[in-house]
């Protein structure tokens, strides 16, 4: 068979899967070449790579979409070889096809195996012939109550696009009618087929990776069921509480579909798991996932490596890599959980995760790079394999919660209450775990904001007595004394829960800050960027890192932001009732039908859509009334807190509630085109 050595290989792709794929290719010798749009400039993996190539434009239809643009870049910077990460063009058959037509070596399946896997539709009737386990599709059109609950799917693209579940059958032809067309906007492809709802199933996949020889590896199970809006947030290889033969069952099954399609290089056969133990195949992506690294973990290989080693032309080693303990990963995303999940911008000021044996942190950022409004919202995925299970949840758990993150909101905190979770200690999955604990998990928790508060209003106090120069020694003493001294006041708002604190402290003649009217606090030490306190006889740390009027405060499980606030509130700030403001910089993509000033509303109807991360967002009214301002309009660019419109509320209606960072808003997927959002 003909060999094909890679020398050099351009990533169709972005941030963390092209950082990811880069250093393995350091580690093979292998020239690495990026491309990258006008918005990721001066993205990690521009820097990372060894060459780069601009894609003009920032929207990824105009760049990473761009087969045409993708392939003249490789061919620019004389790479001979095109990894496709995960999403964009990926699983994108014409894309493979004229990646091999230029000349280059495609690091992916062959052209065939990704059209028959293209379809969902069409992939369940090839892999019904094969002997997989499915389940029975359901005729929207004949369907009744006994069918109930049902489950409509995109035939086409995944991240939950085009994904509804149908309880009721008069609403069954809406939500039909609305799966399509959003199926349409996201792939092209409007088709939509239904398929009986599982009940608090799990999803659970099985790595494949095969080569031109007929030798299939099954590399494992993982599990995926913890998800949101059908996208995976933390995955754990193997998959637990699965009794030998349903795991036997699931590895036969994803050999026979890699089989049944002539695959060769990674692939993840994905099924759906009952409560009774039943497995169903749900689809096969045709590319690496996400979630690759918990089965590289286990099973002590480098898929990337594998990958490159299959489009080569060589061989798998005919015996499988043993396995050994577990892993466990979790996706950092900046977004607010409680708030819908909505995506975040900003400055990310610090990004720091223990270094310890059993952690590895994968990533397409750093610490003062910016979380654009393009792209997907993960920041990074942090791993931790163990020898058991429960040691790797604890690992994992408390490497998260000792990180340091600041910037926009993260899912953070939501992450390791997730992963202490008693049913996920228990291994109680399923995929419906966040729509019966997200309220409890996004709950204020046993925190102490109040004194971080106090140690962020000594270290400013510090800060702004510091002298030019080399910062001050930290001051060490002890209880304070009653002193003549004036009581000043700080007042800083926590983030994002908006509670404001009120701190009071005096400076005597030696110039150090004390807590004014604290009794129990002892300062042990303080300088502007850590203050140590003595907390009813116990010794506490509060590292402090500053970003213009914000402040973060990192101590022993808990972490916290504040936005320091002027001691007097100024009017000009507050915003009229009925305000519906912009809770991200994002693009006006469409208007309620006939909204216009005058027209009357209900409370909670949907009347502007904005597109921001990749994601939709639906404000909605916050009350019945009438409209009296509308600001917004198709295609408008808009920044964080801009007015949209004003309605003007009926005295007799009924309000909805709203939430904290807009008046209301709701949020679906809204694009295909972003890599995580297919994985």
């Amino acid at each position: 068979m003909r060999r094909d050595v890679i020398h050099s290989l351009l990533v169709a792709n972005r941030g963390e899967i092209a950082c990811r794929i880069f250093r393995t290719c350091r580690d093979l010798g292998i020239t690495t070449v990026a491309v990258y749009s006008d918005a990721d400039a001066g993205a990690l993996h521009v820097r990372e790579a060894d060459l780069a190539v601009r894609l003009p434009g920032s929207a990824p239809a105009d760049t990473y979409l761009r087969g045409d643009l993708v392939v003249a870049a490789a061919l620019a910077a004389g790479a001979d070889a095109v990894h496709p990460g995960y999403g964009f063009l990926s699983e994108n058959a014409a894309f493979a096809a004229a990646v091999q037509d230029a000349g280059l070596t495609w690091v992916g399946p062959p052209v065939k195996a990704i059209e028959l896997m293209a379809s969902k539709t069409r992939a369940k009737e090839l892999m019904g012939g094969a002997g997989v386990p499915l389940l029975a599709p359901v005729d929207p059109a004949t369907a009744s109550e006994d069918d109930l609950p049902l489950l409509l799917k995109a035939a086409s693209g995944g991240g939950g696009r085009g994904m509804r579940i149908v309880r009721e059958l008069d609403s069954l032809p809406g939500e039909l009618l609305a799966a399509a067309a959003e199926a349409a906007s996201a792939f092209g492809d409007g088709e939509v087929f239904a398929e009986p709802y599982v009940e608090r199933g799990r999803h659970v996949e099985v790595q494949v990776m095969a080569d031109a020889y007929d030798t299939v590896w099954a590399l494992g199970t993982r599990d995926c069921s913890l998800q949101r809006r059908h996208q995976k947030v933390i995955e754990e290889a193997p998959a637990p509480g699965l009794d030998e033969g349903l795991r036997t069952r699931l590895h036969d099954a994803a050999v026979a579909a890699a089989r049944a399609v002539g695959y060769r290089g990674a692939g993840t056969v994905e099924f759906l798991v009952s409560a009774e133990g039943r497995p169903y195949f749900l689809e096969m992506n045709t590319r690496l996932q996400v979630e690759h690294p918990v089965t590289e973990a286990v099973f002590g290989v480098d898929l990337v490596a594998l990958q490159l080693r299959v489009a080569e032309g060589e061989p798998l080693d005919p015996v499988l890599p043993a396995a050994s303990g577990h892993a466990v990963e979790a996706r950092l995303y900046a977004e607010d959980p409680a708030r819908d999940w909505q995506p975040q911008t900003g400055a990310l000021l610090t990004l720091e995760v223990p270094d310890a044996p059993g952690l590895r942190l994968d990533t397409g950022y750093t610490g003062g790079d910016t979380i654009g409004v393009h792209y997907d919202p993960m920041l990074a995925k942090v791993i931790a394999h163990a020898p058991t299970r429960t040691e790797a949840v604890r690992l994992l758990a408390g490497a998260l919660e000792r990180a340091r993150i600041h910037g926009p909101v993260t899912n953070r905190e939501l992450l390791v209450r997730s992963l202490r979770h008693p049913d996920f200690a228990a291994a109680r999955l399923d995929t419906g775990f966040y729509d019966r604990h997200l309220a409890d998990l996004t709950a204020p928790g046993a925190g102490d904001p109040a004194t971080a508060a106090l140690a962020a209003a000594l270290a400013e106090a510090v800060r702004a007595t510091a002298s030019p120069g080399p910062a001050p020694a930290p001051t060490r003493f002890g209880a304070w004394r009653n002193l003549p001294s004036q009581p000043q006041v700080k007042r800083f708002r926590s983030e994002p829960d908006g509670t404001e604190h009120e701190i009071a402290y005096r400076t005597p003649r030696t110039g150090t800050p004390e807590p004014y009217d604290a009794p129990g606090v002892r300062v042990l030490a303080a300088d502007p960027d850590r203050v140590t306190l003595e907390l009813d006889g116990v010794t506490r740390h509060f590292e402090l890192a500053r970003d213009r009027d914000r402040l973060h405060v990192d101590t022993a499980g808990a972490s916290y932001t504040f936005t320091a606030l002027p001691r007097f509130t100024d009017p000009a700030t507050q915003t009229d009732p009925g305000s519906l403001l912009a809770p991200m910089p994002g693009t006006v993509v469409r208007l309620a039908e006939g909204l216009a000033p005058g027209v009357p509303v209900e409370a909670g109807q949907p009347l502007i859509w904005l597109e921001a991360m990749k994601m939709e967002h639906r404000i909605l009214a916050p009350a019945s009334g009438t409209l009296t301002a509308l600001h917004a309009a198709p295609g408008h660019q808009v920044e964080v807190g801009a007015l949209l419109a004003v309605v003007q509320e009926d005295p007799d209606a009924t309000p909805v509630a709203a939430s904290a960072s807009a008046p209301a808003s709701a949020s679906a997927p809204a694009s295909a085109s972003v890599p995580e959002e297919n994985a």
